[in-house]
């Protein structure tokens, strides 16, 4: 059961959609009052949408908390009575940390955070599985099997999320944000836009499928391409003067640093009602 029927609930709805591991009639989706969201849901991924005053709590295995971080008080609030002992918990809101879910719920509530990003549309999505404190192994390899539905799986500790967070759910915009300049070299040089834009994305997506059907690693990677004095290496030197390394790893730590600042800001709101 999805609580929450934004973008992110979307994603993951279609990616498990599309899966075909499980049957549409096992997705269910609600929301605070947006009828119309549902419907729409409803049609496009045959699923099943039920408004939140007619949800039979008690039947449902899994509820997924995917609402905005700042409508997480209010749903736990309104979730305390309804949710079922040992009934498994997931959290997809960014900054929320699991004790501030399990704060608000009964004792010894099974509680799991994730991090999927927008690749889950399409079944690609890197997703962070940060376990609570009452988690047992058969409900953390069922976290594991729905996750792999739209994407792979990656159980860490939930002090990595910040990390986590700023790696793949912000990175794929830095690979957009790459293939934009790309795009635009391409263009300015005679390319049509979108010859360009295949150019650029068929070579990031070879290069992506190198390194996971290889066991080489990046550096090998990239020395086996590289001649003394060649085209790439002047390429890879223009890359390392303007200092494309530190510009990566400076967005990686800015984007955790963000999500620590918003999970700090979070806890205290939620923490103090």
């Amino acid at each position: 059961m999805y609580v929450g029927a934004g973008s992110m609930a979307e994603g993951m709805i279609a990616g498990m959609q599309a899966s075909d591991r499980l049957q549409n009639e096992q997705i269910h989706v609600t929301n605070r009052s947006n009828a119309k969201r549902l419907l729409e849901l409803e049609d496009r991924y045959g699923i099943t949408a039920i408004p939140r005053e007619k949800v039979d709590w008690h039947s449902m295995d899994v509820i997924i908390l995917a609402m905005k971080p700042k409508d997480m008080t209010a749903a736990l609030i309104d979730l305390q009575e309804k949710v079922q002992k040992g009934q498994l918990i997931l959290s997809v809101a960014a900054g929320i940390q699991n004790e501030q879910i399990e704060h608000y719920l009964p004792d010894n509530q099974p509680v799991v955070r994730i991090m999927p990003n927008t690749s889950s549309t399409i079944g690609e999505s890197a997703t962070a599985i940060a376990p609570g404190k009452h988690i047992s192994a058969d409900q953390l390899a069922l976290v594991k099997e729905l996750v792999r539905t739209f994407g792979e799986a990656f159980v860490i500790d939930e002090e990595q999320m910040d990390v986590f967070t700023g790696m793949a759910g912000s990175g794929p915009a830095y690979f957009y944000k790459l293939l934009e300049h790309f795009e635009e070299t391409g263009v300015a040089a005679g390319f049509d836009r979108e010859t360009a834009r295949k150019i650029g994305t068929r070579t990031m997506l070879g290069a992506a499928r190198m390194l996971l059907e290889t066991t080489e690693g990046p550096s090998v990677l990239r020395k086996k391409v590289t001649s003394p004095n060649g085209t790439t290496a002047a390429g890879l030197e223009a890359l390392n003067e303007a200092g494309a390394g530190e510009a990566m790893a400076e967005a990686i730590l800015s984007a955790a640093a963000r999500s620590n600042e918003i999970s700090e800001e979070l806890k205290k709101q939620l923490l103090a009602r």
